[in-house]
């Protein structure tokens, strides 16, 4: 059935915020992706690595997957992935077998990024396929969840570094 609206790539990254919050409530590192197709979700995914003791789990993985179960085809023509947070080389590997059209993200990830920031594995002249990149889209919300992820993460590192520290020297 077609879509009665057409959402812009600001709607459907807000969506991919969403999820984002899902991998942080569960402890996971705040990424969200939603695979769309004719203006329809068609897969969905969050960082689920950590739960379910898989380093594949990454939120673009999940989405891929489930996009491929519903249209029972591992080529995802056409499809634009949302991701909150610019995906890594495994990723950008799934993206480019499942064969999408475009790959929307929002914050960049200058140390393992594979569109552009650290490697452009999306758009390598000797891939078999290209991707189009939209880069940005609604960064800042996507970067400041990631830095309070990890600065609160820091934060409770350094606690229970002190709270060890003081039981030591009351032993």
């Amino acid at each position: 059935m077609p879509a009665t609206e057409s959402y812009n790539d600001e709607y459907w990254m807000r969506h991919a915020l969403t999820l984002a919050k899902r991998a942080e409530e569960a402890g996971e590192v705040p990424v969200g992706a939603v695979l769309v197709l004719n203006n329809q979700v068609i897969g969905e995914g969050w960082n689920r690595p950590i739960g379910r003791n898989d380093p594949t789990a990454h939120a673009e993985i999940m989405a891929l997957q489930q996009g491929g179960q519903i249209l029972q085809n591992y080529r995802l023509l056409d499809a634009v992935l949302y991701v909150t947070l610019e995906p890594c080389i495994m990723c950008a590997g799934a993206m480019i077998h499942s064969r999408i059209e475009r790959l929307v993200y929002g914050a960049t990830d200058a140390k393992t990024g594979a569109a552009g920031s650290f490697i452009d594995l999306l758009r390598h002249p000797g891939m078999n396929h290209q991707i189009e990149i939209v880069s940005g889209v609604l960064a800042e919300e996507c970067s400041t969840m990631l830095s309070a992820f990890f600065w609160n993460r820091r934060q409770q590192k350094k606690a229970l570094k002190l709270a060890m520290k003081q039981n030591k020297s009351t032993e």
